[in-house]
């Protein structure tokens, strides 16, 4: 397991939220980070998810 980092933003850049989470690979990393923002409400806020190594898996804007 892996820890993935989903961030995510307001319109002013201020941060909304920060949370690392575990994942087996970055497909499962996208899912969990798809649900996060579901559960907070954030789906359609700027966010990014990004792998141990830096990429992103996961990005809206």
């Amino acid at each position: 397991m892996e820890a993935y980092i989903l961030t995510v933003f307001a319109p002013d850049g201020t941060q909304l939220l920060e949370e690392s989470f575990e994942a087996q690979d970055d497909h499962d990393a996208k899912k969990i980070g798809q649900n996060l923002l579901a559960d907070n409400g954030y789906s359609e806020h700027t966010h990014r998810c990004v792998s141990p190594d830096g990429r992103m898996v996961l990005f809206h804007r």
